[in-house]
């Protein structure tokens, strides 16, 4: 077994001509293109994906290999995941020679290998460079070609980083000098996971509401930092994908994305220093007052450089604790305290806030002067409620949320009474238990 430590970019042509006059800057073994073809399997059911398995069969000059990536987890367009790999004679699918440990407990693996069945392919051309960066070893692939089912199919260009030796944050510094060449987008999905989307009829993406943020009721503050900024990230993300493939209704959802990255830093600002995230929340702001512009489209948004600079960065920032080196030894011990104690504190502030913001309105007018604040607090509250009861958190949120509705489609009946009812609600943080 291996961990696959990755980095995927999409790529525009333009781009794709212009990697090997980039990469020329560094120390390099280059191979030219050859022809890949991936057969990708899965159960009439989705098994493997349900147990967060991919299993293909490559096949590349005349020689094939049979891979099982399993378990792991994706952050920006970071992939690690373990990864199985064995050689075989033909291109047969044959899963008794993987090993047997990798199956969940109780898996009948004769009777699995007569349920899976090709789902869907890959062929590209690939083309490599071996770059050394520091003391680390990093594989360039270029890939252009097509991922397809019998009945869909879309075109892949992408450029993947995977670290063959050295130190992961040398990977990441040497992709922020990379993207510098334009034309490069981070991949949160994999071939695979645009497979399935094809096998699964390639129905169009939904726009999806910011979700209350799931995290352990053990959780510490620092754990829940990280799962904030990573929620947020993902939103972005996924709605860049949305909005990309012709849904401009998701470009609301990326400003809204973006407004959770930055109320996270909010949150924790009191513990994280503002100088360790600065730099970070003005890209933010920035993108921000970029999508006001009316000019601006999902291909020049997404794959504008400060676009991926910022996504990059973020995930940088995440993956390798860079807060850790501006915070002093009493900062990191708060962040090692509970999280469910830090949304305590922090919900009751941001109630206290809502209450004065609302109680003070004398005029309906001064209801849409304050929307904007509304919507940041809201999101802040989906940022710190996963620790309680659902019904509870959606109860409260509801009462606010009707307020909010109100206010965006412009009626000035009844608000303050909607408000009323939102501000006498009692705190679900201090009369839920833990989230069940």
């Amino acid at each position: 077994m291996t961990i696959e430590i990755e980095l995927k970019f999409i790529a525009t042509t333009h781009s794709a001509e212009k990697l090997a006059e980039t990469l020329a800057a560094w120390p390099h073994q280059h191979q030219a293109a050859r022809e890949l073809t991936n057969i990708y399997f899965e159960t009439d059911d989705n098994q493997l994906r349900r147990w967060d398995m991919g299993l293909r069969i490559r096949g590349v000059d005349q020689r094939y290999e049979m891979t099982l990536k399993g378990g792991g987890k994706t952050l920006g367009g970071l992939h690690q995941r373990q990864e199985y790999n064995v050689d075989l004679d033909e291109a047969t699918l044959d899963i008794a020679r993987l090993p047997a440990d990798i199956w969940p407990q109780g898996t009948d693996i004769a009777a699995l290998q007569q349920r899976l069945q090709p789902l869907f392919t890959t062929h590209f051309q690939r083309e490599t460079w071996l770059v050394t960066v520091g003391s680390s070893e990093i594989e360039v692939a270029f890939d252009r070609g097509e991922v397809s089912t019998d009945a869909f199919s879309e075109p892949l260009i992408e450029v993947e980083l995977e670290l063959k030796r050295g130190e992961r944050s040398d990977m990441l510094a040497f992709a922020q000098k990379l993207i510098a060449m334009g034309g490069l987008r981070m991949g949160s999905l994999s071939k695979a996971a645009r497979g399935y989307q094809l096998a699964q009829g390639n129905q169009l993406r939904p726009i999806r509401a910011f979700p209350v943020l799931k995290v352990d009721a053990k959780a510490t503050v620092e754990e829940g930092m990280i799962a904030a900024l990573s929620a947020g990230l993902n939103h972005w993300q996924y709605h860049e994908e949305v909005w990309l493939r012709g849904n401009t209704s998701a470009q609301e959802a990326v400003r809204e994305a973006l407004e959770v990255l930055r109320q996270a830093f909010a949150l924790f600002g009191a513990l994280v220093p503002r100088k360790a995230s600065s730099e970070l929340r003005q890209k933010l702001t920035t993108l921000e007052e970029m999508l006001n512009d009316e000019t601006v489209n999902a291909e020049t948004f997404c794959f504008s450089p400060l676009s991926v600079e910022t996504q990059l960065a973020l995930t940088h920032w995440l993956i390798e604790s860079q807060w850790q080196q501006w915070i002093d030894e009493k900062s990191k011990a708060k962040l090692q305290g509970s999280f469910k104690r830090f949304s305590d504190i922090m919900l009751a502030r941001i109630n206290a806030d809502l209450r004065e913001t609302f109680n003070s309105i004398k005029q309906p007018n001064e209801y849409h002067d304050k929307a904007t604040r509304l919507s940041r607090q809201l999101l802040a509250v989906h940022l710190l409620a996963g620790a309680y009861t659902p019904e509870a958190v959606t109860l409260w949120l509801a009462a606010w949320q009707q307020l909010q509705l109100a206010i965006q489609s412009h009626q000035e009946n009844g608000l303050t009474w909607l408000a009323v009812q939102a501000i006498k609600q009692p705190g679900f943080w201090k009369s839920s238990g833990p989230a069940r």
